[in-house]
Formats: structure tokens, C-alpha cells, sequence
């Protein structure tokens, strides 16, 4: 099966996306992924129900139940709980060593401020969720995680999992890091862009910058071959123009999102994506996430 293409130069970007024999195994993993994605919820808001019971029922001596190995923790999911003051109280994972702290202006890698969120959330909506970056002990590197929390009284109840692929929220968070940094200093921020194991490449999330008067790649997270490539000749594998289409919607309206077909760096795959960007001094800057 053949895709449009302008030129030798757009095979070649479009060579880089992948081939249309990844399709059907996109569609197949992108599946497999929101199964695995609900499944993890399920069990963390179950596990959660529990928690939250037993606080309800014992009170502060439901404590020392979260950190103990056992009955509140579920595999790879455990509970753990922070005073409405920001005191670490109890957990059943690694994030233990954190009792007895005030973890209210803890940071995750990307300088989140996420306990403040959750404690800001409990307060005012009583329950919500958070996603943030932390330690997976078993991959021993940091990932993205959601947790999922509900107050009872001066108590925060949470249970956290790891996510499979990074959130919505996520890729806007390092657009607009992306876009402070281009606009603070343009020639530093473009060579950040691509640094491995930077803080503008995280997993499958990654940072490109195009070129508006002529479409050319400034930068690319994921593929730094494409840099000094022509744009307007890439197609994904429906015949997407991906680049013109974002140029034109940014020229417009100075922003926008667009859905479209791409190889995802973390799994080798072709998967749906969903992408937000931003005109900044004539250059597109753009963050995507694979969606679930």
C-alpha cells in the first residue's frame, strides 16, 4: 500500500514515520494500552475504596496499616497518605522514606509542585487526581504516574499507578515549558530540545520546532534527522499534511491541536496522536501525546 508523497524528501520524512504494515499493530497495541490503562485504574480506585474505608472505620490507626506489606497493597499499587498540612503519614511503597516530611512543596523531575496540587484539590473538591513524574523502583527510572486520592477529615488517602503512555496534561505542561524557554533564549532552548534524557525528552513525550516561513524542522525530540528537512512534504499514513496543517491553523489562530498518525519513540510503533502547538516568533512548537 502507497501513501502520497510530493517527493524523494517526502518518502524519505515519511520513511521515518514508519511503514502502512504498522497499522493494524497500532491499532491492535493502542488497544491493548486502554485496556491495561483501565485495568490499573480500576484496581488503584479499588484499592483506594479500602483505604478509605478502613480510615472511616479505625481513624488514625489505619496508619500503620498503609505501611505495612499486606493487606493494602495490590502487586505493583499501594497506599499511602499525607495530613491536610502537608505531613507524609503513612505508605506501603518506596515513597516511605518520606514519612514524617512535610512534602508540600516536593517537586517531581519536572519541578511539579504535585503534593500542592493534591493537598489544593482535597481541600477544595475533597477528592481528585494527580499526574506527576516518579521512581518506578522495578524500571529504576522516573515515569509517569497518576494518582488517584480522597479526604477523610485531615487525612489524604491515595493510591498511585504507573501510567503506559503520558497524559494530555503532561504534553501542555512541557508546551508551555517548551514555549517559555524558546521565547527566554531561542538558541539554547532549540539545542534542550534535543537533548537525551533532558527534561524536554521525557519517554514519549519530546518537543519538535518548525519553521513557519518555510517549513523546515528548527528542531525535533524524537528525530533529529528531520532538522533542516522541509515539513510541507511529510505525510502521515492516511496522507495527512501534518506540518502544513498545523502552520496554517497556527498562522489563523496562533494555536491549535491536531490528531494524526505517528511513530511512537518508546514502543517503535505507529500510534494515534494528539498534538498541541504554538506560534512563537515565526517558529511552530509543537508537544504531543499518544492517545489511550
Amino acid at each position: 500500500m502507497s501513501f502520497p508523497v510530493r517527493s524523494a524528501l517526502g518518502l524519505a520524512l515519511l520513511l521515518a514515520l514508519g511503514s502502512a504494515a504498522s497499522t493494524p499493530t497500532f491499532a491492535q497495541s493502542a488497544e491493548t494500552v486502554r485496556l491495561s490503562e483501565r485495568w490499573d485504574e480500576t484496581r488503584a480506585s479499588t484499592l483506594l475504596d479500602r483505604a478509605v474505608r478502613n480510615v472511616e472505620l479505625k481513624g488514625e490507626a489505619a496508619l500503620a496499616d498503609f505501611s505495612r506489606q499486606g493487606g493494602f497493597v495490590d502487586r505493583d499499587l499501594y497506599v499511602y497518605a499525607i495530613a491536610s498540612d502537608g505531613r507524609f503519614l503513612a505508605s506501603g511503597g518506596s515513597s516511605a522514606a518520606l514519612i514524617g516530611q512535610n512534602v508540600a512543596d516536593h517537586r517531581d523531575a519536572t519541578g511539579k509542585p504535585f503534593f500542592r496540587e493534591m493537598l489544593d484539590q482535597a481541600a477544595s473538591k475533597g477528592n481528585g487526581r494527580v499526574e506527576y513524574r516518579w521512581l518506578n523502583p522495578v524500571e529504576n527510572r522516573e515515569e509517569p504516574k497518576v494518582t488517584l486520592f480522597r479526604r477523610v477529615g485531615e487525612i489524604i488517602v491515595a493510591v498511585g499507578f504507573y501510567a503506559p503512555r503520558a497524559s494530555a496534561r503532561q504534553a501542555m505542561d512541557m508546551l508551555d515549558q517548551a514555549v517559555a524557554a524558546l521565547a527566554a533564549e531561542a538558541t539554547t532552548a532549540l539545542t534542550d530540545f534535543q537533548k537525551v534524557g533532558g527534561r524536554f525528552t521525557q519517554d514519549d513525550l519530546y518537543v519538535f520546532v518548525v519553521d513557519m516561513s518555510d517549513g523546515r524542522f528548527l528542531a525535533h525530540g524524537a528525530a533529529p534527522a528531520l532538522v533542516g528537512r522541509n515539513g510541507h512534504e511529510l505525510r502521515d499514513p492516511k496522507g495527512k499534511a501534518i506540518i502544513t496543517d498545523m502552520i496554517n491553523v497556527a498562522r489563523k489562530k496562533g494555536a491549535g491541536e491536531l490528531d494524526y498518525a505517528w511513530r511512537n519513540p518508546t514502543t517503535s510503533k505507529v500510534e494515534s496522536k494528539h498534538t498541541y502547538f504554538r506560534a512563537v516568533d515565526g517558529k511552530l512548537v509543537g508537544v504531543g501525546y499518544y492517545t489511550r
